[in-house]
């Protein structure tokens, strides 16, 4: 058997029953029951954790599930640490994951895992995956490759993974980047090189940053309000290229004359390189201040910023960061 492995149980679907009388949500000792003890390859501490449905979730659960994974690896020793999640924003809570685990990321594996299925319902997937996910947290091969999510036995990278399924058991995918491995036989097998690792966080993450979809015609008070409601940061996600609307580009450049910096992503997968290398219409957003979001997906583009921002904000710090970005 492996090094200990702490489960932080978040509950969602994979713990719901749908059997009559038996709605309620597992606890994550009852979760871990529902795992054939011969597929456990390590010491399992499980840790239940209050969180709201995956669908609902904030910063501030995001933030604590992220500092607790750090903490179980850097002080309490663990080997590696999985979360189990809800799906819909699973993707989200992996990356800023990813984004401030530091040294943990080195030392020890962190796996997030959710199912699409209920844990009674016919070819339940939480089960497999949970034991995948504790397979793969305390595998040596996972130490310094960062954060990654592990669901139908796969490991997709926490920078590329994104939901593509709102349905189907295989609803997680990297494309057109491959997965990062697979669980075979009781361990990891390798299969692609990890991403880049992140820039280091330069203290507690900005957790207010609004992620705003660009759309022809919009009209650009709707930047405004977000930064009148109290973003200090904002994301626009673009099309093609990290295209916007150019109706947009006068009020980028308010906001980035107060401070406020604004990211600009794209709804589609791009390539890792500043605006002003992309086409006319990403550069012209370049020209009034924007930052690009060197390929990463609206979402992660958010989670970037907020850590981004950090204890000092601004859009200096920002553009800082986000130039270190490799891809």
């Amino acid at each position: 058997m492996g090094g200990r492995v702490l489960l932080l149980a978040t509950k969602d679907t994979m713990a719901y029953s749908r059997r009559p009388g038996h709605e309620a949500v597992a606890d994550g000792a009852g979760l871990l029951r529902t795992v054939p003890a011969r597929l456990l390859t390590a010491e399992v501490t499980v840790e239940d954790v209050l969180c709201e449905p995956s669908w609902d979730t904030t910063p501030a659960t995001m933030l604590a599930l992220a500092r607790r994974a750090r903490a179980a690896i850097l002080d309490d020793g663990y080997a590696g640490v999985v979360i189990t999640h809800g799906t819909d924003t699973l993707e989200d809570t992996a990356y800023l994951t990813d984004l401030l685990a530091g040294e943990a990321a080195l030392r020890g594996g962190i796996v997030l895992t959710g199912a699409m299925r209920y844990f009674d319902d016919l070819s339940a997937d939480g089960p497999r995956n949970l034991a995948s996910a504790i397979t793969a947290a305390a595998d040596p091969a996972l130490p310094g490759v960062g954060v990654v999510a592990c669901l139908d036995d796969e490991l997709h990278a926490a920078r590329w993974v994104t939901k593509v399924d709102a349905t189907g058991v295989a609803a997680f995918s990297s494309a057109p980047f491959p997965a990062l491995g697979r669980v075979v036989d009781g361990r990891v097998e390798m299969l692609a090189a990890r991403p880049s690792r992140p820039p280091a966080p330069a203290g507690e993450p900005e957790s207010d940053v609004a992620l705003i979809k660009t759309y022809p015609g919009m009209d650009p008070v709707l930047l405004t309000a977000v930064v009148d409601a109290g973003a200090r940061g904002v994301v626009l996600e673009g099309t093609g290229l990290s295209n916007i609307p150019a109706g947009l580009l006068g009020t980028v450049a308010d906001l980035v004359e107060w401070d406020i910096p604004v990211v600009v992503a794209s709804r589609c997968r791009t390539r890792g390189v500043d605006l002003d290398e992309l086409s006319l219409g990403a550069q012209l957003a370049g020209r009034v201040g924007a930052i690009g979001a060197r390929g990463l997906a609206p979402g992660k583009a958010r989670s970037a910023l907020m850590v981004a921002l950090g204890p000092t904000g601004g859009v200096r710090a920002a553009r800082d960061w986000f130039t270190r970005l490799e891809p």
